[in-house]
């Protein structure tokens, strides 16, 4: 194995920056580049920490501790400056070493411990990237059960059993999966509606904190604004956006007519849409026309302003926004039921956290393969590479 490195840290300045380096060679290389502080004989021992300078010929670049993590892996800790951490990564190239991102690295040394398969490859790099305590126990158990142990059944059983069950049981996991990235990875939710319907309030009341500006005035929000917040399992990253007019707006208006563009880009991208619309308006005035963009998307109805008369009719929408909930935002009634009616929505009360599923788009291509597998010889090539993917060899 080469010697490898990567900033491990975010970007930006920084207290302390973490760079790794790992590789067969790099105690070598390290000798090279750091000069130890005192008189003792560098000594690299795991669990060791030594207080020294990277060196540039006679020039220090800075004073750095040396984690010894494990044989061939040391983490070195500098200051955050980006310039300086650049001029090490610099240094390091200059002897050798292979300059790469943190997951690249993570990658590396996880193919270097050999898990089990490409699968708890995947698992022990998406664990990082769990946004919840449940989604990162969910990936957990692919290691070594769930996803892995499945195709791994299928692969010695594969003479037993028929190839009809095996894209039935494909086209479940893919199903499940749907609700687990949710519980992995977030949950977008984009609010939308009319001028003044309260989508702001909504947000603040969700966050649990002011994040948006709250006015009577028509088109207060001009761009959109995000905020996250947890509900049971769900981390959400909740995003209000302009106002959604009659036929995208006044065309005068650039700076409107940016924002609402700004909008149906943002509902792509959406996993659920509230539809915020004002309890205290006649059905009449809800135009129909801008839930054109929604089409295919789950949508959740938000009568907000309960605490004024009821006048929405909301028997009268389209059946597709029939979904509703009656709330408001303003003096937070109805939020509870706003907040069960997410997680109902979005399957997460009732799925399995042991259950296989699949978390990456690789492992989510291949089961969808099994679609047009045709012979049983095609459906071992499929679990083969999603056992043990080249890229991962």
């Amino acid at each position: 194995m080469n010697c490898f490195a990567a900033v491990m840290t975010g970007t930006g300045t920084g207290a302390i920056a973490t760079i790794q380096i790992v590789g067969n060679s790099a105690q070598a290389l390290l000798t090279k580049v750091f000069r130890p502080v005192g008189t003792k004989p560098l000594k690299f021992e795991t669990g060791q920490i030594l207080l020294g300078d990277i060196i540039d010929g006679d020039k220090t670049i800075d004073r750095v501790t040396i984690g010894c993590e494990a044989p061939g892996i040391f983490a070195i800790h500098c200051h955050g400056n980006p310039l300086i951490v650049e001029m090490i990564m610099q240094r390091l190239k200059l002897c050798g070493v292979t300059l790469l991102t943190a997951d690249q690295l993570r990658t590396k040394i996880l193919t270097v411990e050999k898990p089990n398969n490409t699968i708890a490859i995947e698992a022990k790099l998406a664990q990082l990237k769990a946004k919840t305590l449940l989604g990162t126990k969910m990936i957990a158990n692919q290691i070594d059960a769930g996803l892995s142990k499945t195709a791994m059944d299928w692969l010695k059983k594969i003479n037993e059993t028929s190839l009809d069950e095996i894209k039935t049981k494909s086209t479940q996991i893919l199903q499940a999966s749907q609700t687990a990235k949710l519980i992995i990875y977030g949950c977008i939710v984009v609010l939308v509606g009319p001028p003044n319907s309260g989508k702001s309030t909504l947000l603040n009341c969700l966050a649990g904190r002011q994040k948006a500006i709250v006015t009577d005035i028509k088109g207060t929000t001009r761009d959109w604004i995000e905020a996250t917040c947890q509900i049971g399992s769900l981390s959400l990253t909740l995003i209000d956006t302009a106002g959604l007019e009659d036929g995208l707006g006044d065309p005068q208006d650039i700076i409107g007519q940016a924002a609402q563009e700004k909008t149906l880009k943002i509902l792509e991208q959406a996993n659920l849409i509230l539809l915020v619309l004002d309890n205290n308006q006649p059905v009449e005035k809800f135009d129909r026309q801008f839930t054109e963009n929604m089409v295919g998307k789950e949508i959740i109805t938000v009568l907000n302003k309960s605490d004024l008369p009821s006048v929405f009719d909301p028997t009268q929408l389209p059946e597709n926004l029939s979904n509703s909930v009656r709330m408001s935002a303003k003096e937070g009634t109805g939020i509870e039921d706003l907040k069960q009616k997410i997680q109902q929505i979005s399957n997460v009360t009732t799925i399995d956290p042991r259950q296989p599923i699949c978390f990456t788009a690789r492992q989510e291509n291949l089961l969808k393969q099994f679609k047009n597998a045709q012979s049983e010889q095609q459906a071992v090539s499929i679990i083969t590479e999603l056992l043990n993917d080249r890229l991962f060899v």
